[in-house]
């Protein structure tokens, strides 16, 4: 590591009274293929002739190089994004959560989230995730509609989609249907048919993102003709809608959940939780007493794995400077519907509330928060203006 423990623990400009919660975040990058709107790290490996093992073995490795970092903190949830980890065996993700828990101390309650692909589903494979120790599948649909499925490079279809949510609900407490809107040439009876299937399910979590064109992906360099911000915006609308009529409460900007069901890795994360990232190409942010330290792993997969089992995985970690960190805890709280308690600005970043009581009043003169000496939320118009709310938190420039 390029920081050594004893470095992390000395004095700095910062004071955090408590460390927050600490999820692990393990990434697997191989996917069957890479759709067209894709901008995370993964690669294709269409016959799944992926080095597994070695990957488990780096991933251990990468791992307890980690400990001293973490030592004596217990683990609240782990989420096993990707890529599509559930190309992964049932076998191998059995020896990974073995593994985690052999080096790490994981509450007795803790979230174990995979993200699946109805493309690599097979029939029982739902269940021996779960006898793998799964708590909770996160299932990417996006869609269920054949045409936009096609549109969005997709491997499965519609029938396979429905097919791995009848695993799915039959398997596990919890689960989570992921679902695009404002598709290529979709209009808002399809979003409806959308939503009628999977609202069919019973989902006790949804999530639900707009389609957008990030850079360089394919769709960036070929864009598809996509519906009006209008159109877009009444998708939306419907949405929240219909999953509330249905009893799923908007918790976050793209989450839905009923009572009990609220996905706790991703809350950590919008409220400035700790987590740990593993995995190629994996990002991790750690509190300590006097600085908040982010770590970014070897992005290419077999030079993760070369270097991983060299005790090196870090392509690169550094302090998070005070100045930026008013702008990283606000990023991600202002996503919570219900807003937080101002307490928690000062509980995970060390600074005091006055660093951010500008930017608080200029939100407030123009109506996108409303807070009281204890709390603050965003309002529905703040939420309109998310991504402006948000930039009033930027770091000044001149300062």
């Amino acid at each position: 590591m390029n920081q050594s423990v004893i470095q992390l623990h000395r004095p700095g400009q910062l004071q955090l009274s408590a460390l927050p919660p600490l999820s692990l975040y393990i990434h697997l990058p191989w996917c069957l293929k890479k759709c067209p709107y894709c901008d995370f790290n993964s690669h294709e490996s269409a016959q799944r002739d992926f080095p597994e093992q070695r990957y488990l073995d780096a991933l251990r490795a990468d791992l307890e190089s980690s400990l001293p970092l973490v030592w004596g903190r217990s683990v609240h949830s782990v989420f096993i994004g990707g890529g599509t980890p559930s190309l992964f065996s049932p076998d191998a993700i059995d020896r990974l959560l073995s593994d985690v828990r052999a080096l790490l101390r994981l509450e007795a309650d803790t979230e174990i989230t995979l993200e699946a692909n109805p493309g690599t589903f097979e029939k029982d494979r739902f269940k021996a995730f779960r006898e793998a120790g799964v708590t909770r599948l996160s299932v990417g649909v996006q869609s269920f509609d054949d045409r936009f499925l096609q549109a969005l490079g997709r491997v499965h279809s519609a029938d396979q989609a429905r097919a791995a949510l009848d695993e799915a609900a039959r398997h596990f407490e919890t689960f989570n249907i992921d679902l695009m809107y404002a598709l290529p040439g979709q209009t808002l009876a399809d979003l409806d048919r959308d939503l009628d299937i999977a609202l069919g399910f019973n989902p006790p979590h949804l999530s639900v993102y707009h389609l957008t064109l990030e850079p360089n992906t394919y769709f960036a360099k070929f864009p598809p003709a996509l519906p009006d911000e209008d159109l877009a915006y009444e998708m939306l609308d419907r949405i929240t809608e219909r999953t509330g009529l249905a009893g799923l409460s908007r918790y976050e900007v793209s989450a839905y959940a009923r009572a009990g069901h609220r996905c706790f890795h991703n809350w950590n994360y919008w409220q400035f939780g700790d987590y740990l990232g593993i995995g190629a190409g994996a990002h991790g942010k750690l509190s300590f007493a006097h600085r908040v330290l982010r770590q970014v792993r070897w992005r290419d997969p077999q030079l993760y794995m070369d270097n991983a089992l060299k005790g090196q995985p870090m392509a690169s970690e550094e302090e998070v400077a005070p100045a930026e960190l008013p702008f990283e805890f606000m990023l991600n709280a202002l996503r919570l519907r219900e807003g937080f308690p101002l307490a928690l600005f000062a509980e995970r970043t060390g600074l005091p509330l006055s660093r951010i009581m500008p930017a608080l009043q200029q939100a407030e003169a123009k109506g996108w928060i409303t807070r009281d000496p204890a709390s603050l939320r965003p309002t529905e118009r703040g939420f309109d203006f998310l991504s402006d709310l948000q930039e009033l938190f930027l770091p000044d420039p001149g300062r």
